[in-house]
Order: C-alpha cells, then structure tokens, then sequence
C-alpha cells in the first residue's frame, strides 16, 4: 500500500481547508475504543488515535479552550488500518501555519491534565523548513515499530506547523526516570537522523503548565 499523503483539502463554511469539520466531529463523538481488526490484518502492539487541531487568529481562537480545538480524525489497531488513514492526510508540509497533528495511544488523551501525561514530560526537536514531513514520518513508524524499546513509557506524539519553523515532540509517562528520558532522546535522534549538534529540549508537562499559568498571570 502507497504511504504517500493524499492532499485532503474539503472546504467547508468554518473556513478550514485541510479537513472537513463536519466528519471530525462526528469522529469525535465515537466512543474511543480501539476498533476491531480482521484475522488477516497485522495487529500493533497498541491501538492509536490521531488527532488535528489548529489554532485560529483573532478573539475566537483565544477564548476557545486547548480541547475544544481537538479533533479526532482517526483510530487504528493494524498495520493496515494505519495506512488506510495515512494515505488520506495531508503531508505536515502542506498544512497552514498553526496546525497540528497529535498521535497518541488509545486511551491517552493529548493533554498535560490526562492521568497518562501528568509525570511526564516531552522532547521538543526544532526544525528548519522543509524537513518536517520526512521527521514526522520516521517519527511514528519508529513509534508503532517500537523502535524505542522503552516499554510502555511512550505516550503519543505531536508534529506543530509554525511560521518560522517546525516542531516535533515526543511524549513519554516518566519525566522523572532519567534513563528512560536519555534511551528515548537517542532512539529519536536516531530515527529523525539528526546530526550530533543537533539540539533537542527536554520539557516537563508541569514546566509547560507552569509556564502557561504564568503567562496568564
């Protein structure tokens, strides 16, 4: 099966482009389970949902909470559920400054406040335009390869689009377990093929919640 993007651009009446509004809230009233496979299919070690979200301009944008602007989009739990789906996204790419794409395994939703998230924290890798798409594509096939041999310490992950970079983040259950931090931070280096200068930040979710409080304040 191809794993090239398929460029899905549906306008519709809430100005969005890339994905049709009314089928992710659909989507998103599903009950989140991980969908039933087929004896032929090759199951994942677990089930994933992916989720899109953009952040508007303007006084609407700002007063909308972090998961009102979360849409499902999808869930898999095979192989080929996951290329069924991938082959229908737009490349990262080619999607509008402050968007972003969020994987993460069922069950887990992609906020700091989930019970899965709330002792961990990220890797944030910053990337120059134009190398986006390739990192976010080795990124979660190194994901659901279990590539990083850390157990069940891998979360999700998020690619974000803005203006004058990109940026990658791996979510992972133990901020505290600092062995486990380092395997992730090499296997992702590893994955993304980033040179040794490359620089990679290691954010605790308490950090960035602290952060977002202060910056209320």
């Amino acid at each position: 099966m191809s794993n090239k993007f398929d460029a899905l651009k549906t306008s519709d009446e809430s100005g969005d482009e890339e994905f049709p509004q009314k089928y992710m809230q659909k989507l998103a009233k599903e009950v989140l389970v991980a969908p039933d496979i087929s004896p032929d299919e090759h199951k994942l070690q677990y089930a994933y949902a992916l989720w899109y979200s953009k952040r508007n301009p303007g006084k609407l944008g700002a007063l909308l909470s972090y998961d009102q602007n979360l849409k499902l989009i999808g869930r898999f739990a095979s192989v080929e559920q996951f290329w069924g789906l991938y082959s229908h996204l737009s490349r990262p790419s080619e999607l509008n400054t402050h968007t972003d794409f969020h994987l993460f395994k069922i069950g887990i939703k992609p906020m700091w406040e989930d019970e899965a998230n709330q002792r961990g924290g990220k890797w944030v890798v910053r990337l120059r335009k134009g190398l986006v798409s390739r990192c976010w594509e080795n990124l979660i096939l190194a994901m659901l390869g279990e590539q990083f041999m850390v157990g069940e310490e891998i979360c999700g992950a998020v690619v974000s689009i803005r203006f004058q970079e990109d940026i990658i983040c791996l979510w992972n259950k133990t901020a505290s377990d600092l062995s486990t931090t380092q395997r992730i931070r090499d296997t992702l280096r590893r994955v993304l093929h980033l040179p040794p200068t490359a620089l990679m930040e290691y954010k605790t979710h308490n950090d960035s919640l602290k952060g977002v409080k202060d910056h209320k304040i």
